[in-house]
């Protein structure tokens, strides 16, 4: 019986990637616009990205998956399915911890980078693509990758809403191998072992292609 089980569960990956590779482009959108607008001296900018930032944090995924999924399309009259739910919910909420990984990036820029350029006359805009970015985003890659880890560890969370990830398949047919179920939760706790494993491994070798060059 084992045997018809654990394929049935592996099938649910296939949701687990499609979630987890949608929501880290959004979150990576959210996190660098976050992040620029928490950097700006423009007080209005910084306040309402500030506050954006903390309510997301400050409150919970699960809270936030059941509002983006029930309370939106009655709200704003949305046809909203459950993918792009969990997708919405997911690429904020850790799209609103990586504005903190992209902030605090910027800000370790050694200041005379930014002194040099404003002394080339360079505009703000060309200061931060062309001097700035480029620095801080390597500075970013370490803890965007313990991020994204997060972010897969929290797509477990999206069978609440009813997709069918791996856990989703694990909670629906737990019940017709009682004997076995802790075979099927060792099996889905090294599934996500090795996924988590070769997102570490991508970011170290993009960590080190970026270096190459580099003092």
């Amino acid at each position: 019986m084992i045997e018809k089980g654990i394929p049935f569960v592996f099938n649910g990956t296939w949701m687990t990637i499609k979630v987890l590779a949608v929501s880290t482009i959004l979150s990576y959108i959210f996190a660098m616009l976050l992040g620029l607008a928490r950097v700006s001296r423009n007080k209005l900018i910084n306040g309402t990205s500030y506050v954006i930032v903390e309510f997301f944090r400050g409150t919970s995924l699960v809270v936030q998956l059941f509002w983006i999924y029930y309370c939106v399309p009655v709200l704003f009259g949305l046809d909203l399915n459950a993918f792009y739910a969990a997708v919405i919910a997911l690429g904020i909420n850790y799209g609103s911890y990586g504005s903190e990984i992209v902030r605090s990036a910027i800000l370790t820029v050694p200041k005379g980078q930014t002194e040099a350029s404003i002394a080339l006359n360079f505009t703000p805009y060309q200061r931060m693509r062309h001097i700035i970015i480029p620095q801080a985003l390597l500075r970013m890659l370490p803890p965007f990758g313990n991020l994204q880890v997060e972010m897969l560890k929290g797509t477990a969370l999206v069978y609440f809403i009813g997709l069918e990830d791996i856990f989703y398949r694990l909670t629906a047919i737990q019940n017709n191998y009682l004997k076995d179920i802790w075979l099927m939760y060792v099996f889905i706790l090294v599934l996500y072992f090795v996924m988590a494993w070769l997102l570490i491994q991508g970011y170290r070798f993009l960590e080190r292609r970026l270096s190459v060059g580099r003092v």
